[in-house]
């Protein structure tokens, strides 16, 4: 049993909601036992207190409702500025003298046109940013190969609950909640899943005690694993079906990559201290910046949540708007931009190291993702490739990709409102992070699991 002392302190949170109303005093229940962080929900209020690397206590009042409030007003203040902003910027564009030549060819083309019917998507739109979000719109693809799918396409309308076993988001759900509940329970449970074991046998066995070598048999074994088995889908599809080889692929590298983020998080500190510059507020604000963008190129893959969950059948799809238009491989960049940031507030070797494993990683994948593209689709990628580049902005500014003028519709769309959304829910949990990883620290092992009756009864 862990014993916790509580202690009840009342803090003022003196800053203003908007509309100059002030927010009520909140009283917090604390939570504390040495580095183990703990944290009461109380008056619908979370308080989180816990001890950082250096041995300091650290408390973050988090009002629920009010942090909620903000979030969304910040949303809407957005889009509102995106929708008040880019026609100005539009029809400064169109007014400029290099755009002169464009509109004449536009003009001749809407004379051209002008006895047929209109062309489906790319027009003036006078919709909002939120009905932009419920129902996307295409934005003006005259100038696309029209080879690649439409990423981030959503339709509030087309949306269901279903029944279970259906393709609607009650069997997402659902499907979402068992193979979790099977990672917490074969995995992170100390006393019925191998994470713990895996772990210790990494730490003892293989590192004997140095945290860099554990985190570079893990840079090693993730990524044989994780891109190991999406090499192999094609022919593990053949043979098992696609949807259960996504659970296949799914499964350990979700193990492994909690397991490798639970012990980043546990030993960020250590290792040689090459500088400190956490404490300084415009580096904080920039890294945050960095972190948020790279976000919305790390997860491509929200497109289609339904796919992810193998609600439906999982596609290798050949996208040719979006984020994709900007870098071809949005994943490899978001986690450049995403390890920089964090390499930039935690100085160490540690922390260098474990981010020099992930972008190697995601570098490795550019090539890998190419290769499975083209065997997938043939000529089509290797069309689109010639338009697109890796690195950002390289294909815009060669004049190989050219951006529509309403580009804004290929990223005001619900999938990339979800990461938003997501990634500012991820920076308020950071705490919780911390409280878990130091949690599964201060837990050891616990040798064995759930399965061992079943490996005894074959030994």
């Amino acid at each position: 049993m862990l014993v916790m002392t509580a202690k009840i302190r009342q803090v003022r949170n003196s800053a203003r909601c908007p509309r100059g109303h002030q927010r009520r005093d909140v009283i917090h229940s604390i939570f504390i036992n040495s580095s183990i962080n703990q944290f009461a929900l109380k008056k619908k209020t979370f308080a989180v207190s816990y001890l950082d690397n250096y041995g300091r206590l650290q408390l973050l009042p988090t009002p629920v409702i009010s942090t909620l409030y903000i979030i969304i007003m910040h949303l809407m203040r957005l889009c509102y500025c995106l929708g008040t902003l880019l026609p100005a910027v539009r029809s400064f564009h169109m007014a400029s003298p290099f755009a002169t030549h464009r509109v004449s060819r536009q003009l001749k083309r809407t004379q051209l046109q002008s006895t047929s019917l209109p062309p489906s998507g790319g027009g003036e739109s006078n919709s909002s940013p939120i009905s932009l979000i419920v129902k996307s719109e295409e934005s003006d693809r005259q100038n696309d190969l029209m080879l690649g799918e439409d990423s981030g396409m959503f339709n509030w309308s087309n949306e269901k609950w279903g029944a279970l076993g259906e393709s609607g988001w009650l069997t997402f759900f659902a499907a979402v909640a068992t193979i979790l509940t099977a990672v917490a329970v074969l995995w992170i449970y100390p006393a019925t899943g191998y994470g713990d074991d895996f772990v210790s046998f990494l730490e003892n066995d293989v590192a004997h005690g140095n945290p860099h070598l554990v985190t570079l048999a893990f840079g090693i074994i993730f990524p044989i694993v994780h891109s190991g088995l999406a090499s192999l889908r094609p022919l593990g599809e053949k043979i098992v079906g696609a949807r259960t080889w996504r659970v296949i692929f799914a499964f350990p590298s979700l193990c492994l990559a909690y397991s490798w983020i639970v012990y980043f998080i546990s030993h960020a500190h250590e290792g040689f201290q090459f500088y400190d510059i956490s404490q300084i507020g415009w580096v904080h604000g920039l890294a945050w910046i960095i972190n948020f963008t790279s976000f919305l190129f790390l997860y491509p893959s929200v497109y289609n949540l339904k796919e992810v969950a193998a609600v439906e059948k999982p596609k290798i799809h050949l996208w040719e708007t979006g984020i994709i238009r900007i870098t071809r491989h949005p994943q490899y960049v978001g986690q450049a931009m995403w390890s920089g940031a964090h390499l930039a507030m935690v100085g160490t070797s540690f922390t260098a190291l474990t981010m020099a494993l992930l972008v190697g990683h995601h570098y490795f994948a550019c090539w890998n993702g190419d290769r499975r593209l083209e065997a997938e689709h043939g000529e089509s990628f290797l069309k689109i490739k010639e338009r697109t580049s890796v690195i950002p902005f390289q294909a815009i500014i060669e004049g190989r990709q050219q951006l529509p003028k309403d580009y804004y519709k290929e990223l005001l769309r619900a999938p990339f409102v979800l990461i938003a959304v997501g990634s500012i829910g991820a920076y308020f949990a950071h705490p919780y992070m911390q409280a878990g990883a130091a949690l599964a620290k201060n837990t050891g092992l616990v040798p064995g699991g759930i399965l061992d009756g079943i490996f005894l009864e074959f030994n």
